[in-house]
């Protein structure tokens, strides 16, 4: 059993081995494959800047992260907002409005929200920016 397991991790070495170069392509390819986005994308007559390399550099992913998992940046570097009208936080308070002392259990429920916890921070930016107090419990809205 110990010369099997002996064979399997040699062979096992000699191939990370062999595989080695071909990944450390893989990475360079990926990054001028990246680089040469950033060219392509540019208009004619716009000055190369620090802002546009900046940009390239801060939209990179992470090696292992999934494609489209980059960090989303409007024109002037700033992260964007989320949508805008009907979102979770204006529901809430639109519930909350009308059930003043409501937990945020039974915002969930009112809600058909069923990741319950997703509403605790949903409900502490709507608290943050002043639109609710917590009382106990319950949340009661201010304007």
């Amino acid at each position: 059993m110990a010369d099997f397991l002996t064979e399997q991790r040699n062979a096992l070495e000699k191939r990370l081995e062999e595989l080695r170069p071909l990944y450390d392509e893989y990475l360079n390819l990926e990054r001028v494959r990246d680089a040469l986005q950033g060219v392509a994308g540019r208009r004619p007559g716009r000055p190369r800047g620090s802002t546009s390399a900046r940009r390239r550099s801060t939209s990179r992913r992470a090696p292992g992260r999934p494609a489209g998992s980059t960090r989303r940046r409007s024109a002037n570097g700033r992260r964007r907002r989320g949508r805008r009208g009907g979102t979770r936080g204006e529901q809430a308070l639109k519930v909350v409005r009308e059930n003043p002392g409501i937990t945020v259990s039974d915002l969930a429920s009112k809600m058909g929200v069923k990741q319950k916890n997703y509403l605790y921070r949903v409900m502490n930016q709507l608290q943050a920016d002043g639109a609710v107090s917590k009382s106990g419990r319950g949340f009661t809205a201010k304007r």
